[in-house]
């Protein structure tokens, strides 16, 4: 699939400069915009594998940080509630001007840790869809996100060029109600891991704030 047939030639245009700006503020690594868009749009393509609607009704991108891969997938379904999640006051001031910028109008920028919403019950089992990008250690992205999806959703994780199955051990998943998906390559370069809600998420999880990335459940 070509990259213009997920969004708008308008929309593309204004999120290269948005992304611009963000690397310019050093929200962004060192892979150019470009890449960096294609790589967030690697996520879209694996939801049109595994949502038969091709689409999540809801989604959470944990530590969105410059925009990725959140701001792009936000850009690619403008009408799908999502929610930004990212901890720092200066990238979620830039979060929301970019989102008011490109007109998206059903994403929510929050501030905040995931450890804590993940308590909340207006994000507790919330979402089709959870989204990571470096957000941390495979252990420390499950847990933080299994307590956000609802029964049948799903998360997917960037995964590094060596990345494999050991990386996502199925029986301490089991706890988070999570079940290792395929992986998926997508534009021949990018690994995306699929995990699946597929039982609840016991009452313990999340730990608290920095408890997931001292006491790792799993080691990679």
């Amino acid at each position: 699939m070509d990259e213009a047939e997920l969004m708008t030639e308008r929309r593309r245009a204004t999120l290269e400069m948005v992304l611009a700006e963000s690397f310019d503020l050093g929200f962004l690594g060192s892979m150019p915009k470009e890449a960096q868009i294609t790589h967030a749009l690697g996520f879209a393509l694996v939801v049109r594998q595994v949502f038969p609607e091709g689409h999540p009704a809801s989604f959470v991108d944990l530590g969105t940080g410059g925009g990725v891969p959140g701001l792009v997938l936000a850009c690619v379904w403008p009408d799908v509630p999502g929610v930004l999640l990212d901890a720092s006051e200066r990238r979620c001031a830039f979060l929301g001007e970019a989102a008011e910028a490109l007109e998206l109008t059903a994403v929510e920028v929050h501030r905040g840790r995931a450890e804590d919403i993940g308590r909340e019950p207006k994000h507790r089992g919330r979402y089709g869809l959870a989204t990571a990008r470096s957000f941390g250690a495979p252990s420390v992205t499950a847990e933080c996100a299994a307590p956000l999806l609802e029964s049948g959703g799903f998360l997917i994780v960037s995964e590094p060029p060596d990345g494999g199955p050991g990386r996502w051990p199925e029986e301490p998943l089991v706890q988070l109600g999570l079940a290792v998906g395929p992986m998926y390559r997508e534009f021949d370069t990018y690994g995306y891991q699929v995990l699946r809600k597929e039982g609840p998420t016991d009452d313990r999880f999340p730990r608290r704030v920095g408890v997931p990335a001292k006491r790792l459940l799993f080691h990679e």
